[in-house]
């Protein structure tokens, strides 16, 4: 609209400029004798002062209209709101905070660079971590805690204080995890090439207890116990605790697809056949067969968001495993209170309380996510009312770094 006022006012000064004229010719030259000079075309009337009043203020609009920004409506306010960015993970040694997709490298060096501060620690969890086949990691940590055992609870035999490499079991259940050597090393033993009794000439290699670890051969016992009690080294679920001001958007989330186990294009297409697989036998189907059904599209998700909205509208947000029980849940919600001592209880909305902690949040629903309300115990709820606790409850450190969730 502007460049068309714009347009009207460049014709309007062309056409009444007055006659034009060639750059050569000079301004006094007459025209020629023998050709009538020809008429002067009467000049084109410019707009009134009306229409010029009229355009501009037209175009004042258009102006204004340009500058002036949407307001933002429910929908635009649903498609940009974060509910979490993605599932993220906290390494156990070093605090980083990683995607999935980054948890097992960084374990492996995290453990690696921690063989420097501790060797002892870190080959166990080598074994424990680096080895997928945990029947095999048991049956090779219980063989080498045998060998540790023979050496505490008999120092004075030698043969107990050294290992033929080439042995068959030693082969068979410990060379072939990762880490075993290392943890040998950091516990006092040496490679060394020994001859083999009883074989003229023949010599094979051979752990042998170093001196230094046979004055302190009592120190083994404390080794075999952190072996056996190892356990793998994994990355922890970050929580990604939040707390949200009171939202009319508190019931939806928006989640990202690394709580999913299937891809956007399966789930896409398991919904399509899910909703024909209903309109087929939607007659047919008993409420056993309805419930297995409802049970196996629950296991489908990894994760699960979960959020807990107080009376006073605050909204307390948490990232946990599909599979972990109701009662982490409740320790988290409790972590965050200030009367953490007292009993309460988280309702779904539409359900019941839970009230058997042992449940898995895939077992009751809660999955891929979920707004809870807190609510005080019936038997607590009129002190509590009478003490105004329900005006803060969070911890105000908590409160003081409350979020907007849109």
């Amino acid at each position: 609209m502007k460049k068309f006022f714009q347009e009207i006012k460049a014709d309007f000064k062309f056409k009444t400029a007055g006659p034009g004229q060639k750059l050569t010719e000079s301004a006094r030259e007459k025209a020629p004798n023998d050709q009538p000079p020809k008429p002067a075309p009467t000049p084109r009337q410019g707009p009134t002062d009306e229409a010029q009043r009229a355009a501009a203020a037209a175009l004042a609009r258009l102006e204004q209209k340009q500058l002036k920004p949407r307001a933002p409506s429910l929908q635009d306010a649903l498609q940009n709101q974060l509910s979490v960015s993605g599932v993220y993970f906290i390494c156990p040694l070093t605090g980083s905070r990683l995607r999935k997709d980054q948890r097992e490298a960084h374990i492996r060096e995290a453990i690696l660079q921690h063989s420097s501060v501790d060797p002892v620690a870190a080959s166990i969890m080598k074994i424990h971590t680096f080895n997928k086949d945990q029947a095999m990691v048991k049956l090779g940590v219980e063989t080498i805690a045998k060998y540790l055992d023979n050496i505490y609870l008999h120092p004075e035999e030698k043969k107990y204080q050294k290992i033929k490499l080439q042995n068959k079991v030693f082969q068979e259940r410990i060379s072939c995890l990762e880490g075993t050597n290392d943890f040998f090393q950091a516990v006092g033993f040496e490679k060394t090439t020994l001859p083999v009794s009883d074989q003229d000439g023949t010599m094979e290699e051979f752990y042998v207890l170093g001196p230094r670890a046979l004055a302190h051969v009592e120190a083994l016992e404390g080794h075999k116990q952190q072996l056996v009690q190892g356990e793998p080294l994994r990355a922890q679920l970050d929580r990604q605790r939040r707390v949200l001001r009171p939202s009319a958007l508190a019931s939806h989330f928006d989640l990202p697809q690394d709580f999913y186990h299937l891809t956007a294009v399966e789930l896409k297409r398991e919904q399509q056949l899910r909703t024909e697989a209903v309109e087929r036998l939607a007659v047919l189907r008993t409420k056993a067969m309805r419930e297995k059904e409802e049970q196996r599209e629950m296991k489908k998700y990894v994760y699960t968001l979960l959020r807990v909205r107080f009376p006073d509208g605050y909204i307390l947000q948490g990232t946990f495993y599909a599979r972990e029980r109701v009662s982490t849940l409740y320790a988290f919600v409790r972590e965050a209170l200030q009367s953490d001592w007292l009993p309460f209880e988280l309702l779904p909305s539409g359900r019941q309380k839970l009230t058997d902690d042992n449940l898995a949040f895939n077992e009751c629903g809660l999955v891929p996510s979920a707004l809870l309300t807190f609510a005080w115990d019936t038997a607590v709820l009129a002190d509590v009312q009478a003490a105004g606790a329900e005006e803060s409850m969070l911890k105000t450190e908590l409160l003081s770094s409350a979020e907007n969730l849109s």
